[in-house]
Parts: structure tokens; sequence; C-alpha cells
């Protein structure tokens, strides 16, 4: 396994479109072993292939507490959604940067595992707001654009004044 580098808002590249993925390969199931690797280590509860510059539609979670439970999520679409929550989300592509965020409560989505079976899956709460956190990235969208332009503009010089900084 290795350790991929996460891109950093505003980098552009957060922004493209991920693609379907066509077959479930050894090389689909190195890159989500590699995945989960630098989301554990970073450390994160979710990781997006769009956020290490791979833009394929697959993203791994894990929001146990023991960090003991990881899933695959290849080509994950959302079902169903309802209810409203409003939690404080972080991202490991917006570093230091907490904001709050309403989303569903609770969500219904379809996805295939690393061995390519296709499954549903019911989510609440934390996994939830996970699923649509995460599957945002493969839409091109990071969570700081649910916040208004002036939070957004804020976020954005403060994060390239930091990248500059560390040149």
């Amino acid at each position: 396994m290795a350790l991929l580098k996460i891109l950093q808002y505003p980098d552009r590249r957060l922004h493209t479109l991920a693609e379907p993925v066509t077959e479930v390969t050894d090389a689909i199931r190195r890159l989500a072993a590699d995945m989960a690797e630098t989301m554990y280590t970073a450390p994160g509860v979710g990781l997006a292939a769009t956020q290490v510059d791979r833009h394929i539609r697959m993203i791994v979670i894990d929001v146990s507490e023991k960090k003991d439970d990881l899933k695959v999520y290849i080509n994950p679409e959302i079902l169903e959604r309802d209810g409203e929550v409003c939690h404080e989300e972080g991202c490991l592509s917006v570093p230091g940067i907490y904001e709050k965020v309403s989303r569903a409560e609770h969500v219904r989505i379809r996805a295939q595992n690393a061995e390519g079976q296709l499954f549903e899956q019911e989510a609440h709460s934390l996994l939830a707001t996970c699923l649509q956190h995460e599957i945002d990235h493969l839409h091109g969208r990071v969570f700081v654009e649910y916040l208004s332009r002036l939070k957004q503009d804020r976020i954005r010089n403060k994060l390239l004044k930091q990248q500059r900084e560390t040149m």
C-alpha cells in the first residue's frame, strides 16, 4: 500500500466530474487500499478518489470508533434521501476548516463493493452525512460550496496563504 497525495482546496481538479468504474479489477482494489491507508493516516473518516487526483467514482469510508470497519463504495448513487440534519463537517482537502452543513438525515444508496457486487444500503446520521459529502466530491463539489460566498472567499484566501507559506 502507498500513501497518496490529497489535493487541497481550491485546486481545480477537485471540481472534476468522476467517471464510472466499468470493471472492478485488482488495480481498483489496490487504489481502494491506498485510499484507505491515506484516509487513516490523514486522519479522516472518508475519502473520494477525486481527492487523490483519480477521477473515478469510488469512495472509502470508516466511521467506526476503532477504525476497523472500512467500507468501499464503487459507483455510489443516492436513491433516496429524507429528513434534515446539520452537522459540523471537515474535509481532508480543506484542512483545518470545520463548518456546519445541512444534509439529509437518512439516505439509501446503491453501489458496488470491492468485489464488484452490487448492493444497497440505508444510512443515518454520521454515515449518511459522510456518504453525501464523499459522493459530492465525485460530482466535483467541495463542502465549503454549501457556505456563503463570503465564507468561501475567506476559506480560499486562508488556504492559499497557508500553501504559499509552506512552499
